[in-house]
């Protein structure tokens, strides 16, 4: 947080809208481009070529800043977190603060006025010179999307990671703040609170609820437990090019590009590198990333070079081992035979096509980041570390059934043996990042363009967090407008699973 515009110019460049979004009256948290000279700690967002930055938004943040509004500021900037431990919603009382918050606070500031609604900061991006939300909540949230076509009155319950409910009615749709990742009781309460107010706030009796596919998914059961309503399982991908579409007033069909890190799909795997052809009524799979075995499941998105060595072992076979790659120095060779044990046994593994879990994959056989402490961390690091002004991408196979009855089959082995020989032949990570990423663009517009010789189809949406990549997204838009493809964004909600229940809504809409 910086006392004013000034303050962000100090320590990030930032344009016009930018600083329009900065000055807003929502007041969110926007991602600008750190200077290179900022004089900040470097400990802070490391390996990260950007900071979130926001003015204040309250008196007191005011006043924090100094002990009067006429003077000077006493400090530049002040590193804000929100008031809770990881994966917990926000502290709102003052005995609660102390309760749970000692251990990782030094003092406290108490307030006499009670906090009754749980709310984050938003968080916002500029591409293309409009304001993209990546976290819808204060200050936006439970403003309503307008939507194009009448609603019936329903209860969309959101994904797990990131997640977010909407209740729609009449021709809105209501989202609600950011409830956070639905791990725990304390996270499921604060969704349940928050649901009540909203339906009581907006007067809403659902007649319908909609749920993600994944069976363990807290949101799915809280809504399979409902009594007296219509239930609707909507697929994670799906709803992600439903959200696109709703938000961008299209009902016809559409090609829908849905790249995310996990999904469940319709076969019982993890989906996440998806090419669907989709309106509102329905879906068809016609092309995903070649499935590879996540090993651990969930300790594989912790640790990358799991699901490097799944790539390797999928390129090279058994001549994987005698490859002379650093990842092999940096992973102990007991961890290394026991996962690989694992993925040539398929002992608890499960197969992804996911686009998030690729970047995974080269970020740790590009020697960019092993194992992950936070969400996507992986790849954003491999995003920053991309060079400039390359233009080269690697070699990729797109297989198809010879009866055409299968989805097609992106076939990342070329890119991968190819990236195993710049990283043998030393050329710097950031090259390969550039180049890799270069591959995903040039897929995109390859695979669009296939179908929509096929489906004489021109209208593209692109969904899914891995479209927070900059250096992705602006590749990929512009391939598909040099092909002639009408490309449609999000922008209102988040393309991660933040937006998720906007699309569950309005596909259990069109089922009614």
């Amino acid at each position: 947080m910086v006392p004013d515009i000034a303050g962000a110019e100090r320590f990030c460049i930032v344009s016009e809208a930018e600083r329009w979004a900065l000055t807003s009256s929502g007041r969110p948290i926007v991602i600008l481009p750190r200077r290179r000279d900022a004089p900040l700690s470097p400990t802070l967002a490391p390996g990260n070529n950007t900071l979130g930055i926001m003015l204040p938004y309250t008196p007191l943040h005011y006043l924090l800043f100094g002990g009067s509004l006429d003077a000077l500021p006493e400090f530049s900037a002040l590193v804000m977190t929100s008031g809770n431990l990881s994966e917990e919603p926000i502290v709102t009382a003052n005995r609660e603060a102390v309760t749970r918050l000692t251990r990782i606070a030094d003092a406290f500031l108490f307030h006499n006025r009670d906090i009754h609604t749980r709310v984050d900061d938003s968080v916002v991006r500029v591409f293309e010179g409009k304001e993209r939300v990546l976290r819808r909540s204060r200050g936006y949230a439970p403003y309503p999307v307008t939507l194009h076509f009448l609603v019936a009155e329903i209860l969309a319950c959101g994904a797990e990671l990131k997640n977010t409910f909407c209740l729609t009615k009449e021709r809105h749709a209501f989202l609600s703040q950011h409830i956070g990742d639905l791990e725990n009781y304390e996270t499921l309460v604060f969704f349940e609170e928050t649901l009540e107010r909203m339906k009581e706030l907006f007067r809403i009796a659902p007649r319908a609820v909609a749920y993600d596919l994944h069976p363990l998914y807290l949101s799915s059961k809280l809504a399979l437990g409902i009594t007296g309503v219509e239930k609707i399982g909507v697929q994670h991908h799906h709803a992600h090019i439903a959200s696109c579409m709703a938000e961008n007033g299209i009902e016809d069909k559409v090609i829908g590009v849905a790249f995310d890190g996990t999904g469940y799909g319709t076969d019982g795997k993890i989906w996440g590198g998806e090419f669907l052809v989709a309106d509102f009524r329905g879906f068809e799979r016609r092309a995903h990333l070649r499935y590879i075995p996540l090993a651990g499941g969930d300790t594989a998105v912790r640790e990358p070079w799991r699901i490097g060595l799944s790539y390797l072992l999928d390129t090279f076979g058994a001549r994987a081992e005698s490859l002379d790659l650093p990842l092999w120095r940096r992973v102990p060779p007991k961890k290394l035979a026991a996962v690989r044990s694992m993925i040539k046994r398929g002992i608890n593994s499960v197969e992804t096509s996911a686009c998030g879990r690729l970047f995974d994959a080269v970020a740790a056989i590009a020697g960019v980041r092993d194992e992950v402490n936070f969400e996507a961390q992986a790849a954003i690091e491999l995003e920053m570390s991309a060079t400039p002004g390359v233009d080269v991408a690697y070699p990729f196979d797109i297989l198809v059934d010879i009866a055409d009855a299968e989805p097609w089959q992106i076939d990342m082995r070329p890119a991968i043996e190819a990236i195993v020989r710049d990283v043998l032949a030393g050329l710097p990570g950031g090259y390969i990042s550039a180049v890799f990423h270069n591959t995903v663009a040039a897929i995109v517009v390859e695979v669009c363009r296939r179908l929509r010789a096929r489906e004489s189809i021109a209208r593209v949406c692109l969904s899914g967090g891995t479209f927070q990549n900059m250096y992705l997204l602006e590749r990929a838009v512009a391939g598909l407008r040099a092909q002639g493809f009408e490309v449609f964004l999000h922008a209102q909600v988040p393309p991660n699973d933040g937006g998720i229940a906007l699309g569950q809504a309005v596909i259990a809409n069109a089922v009614l």
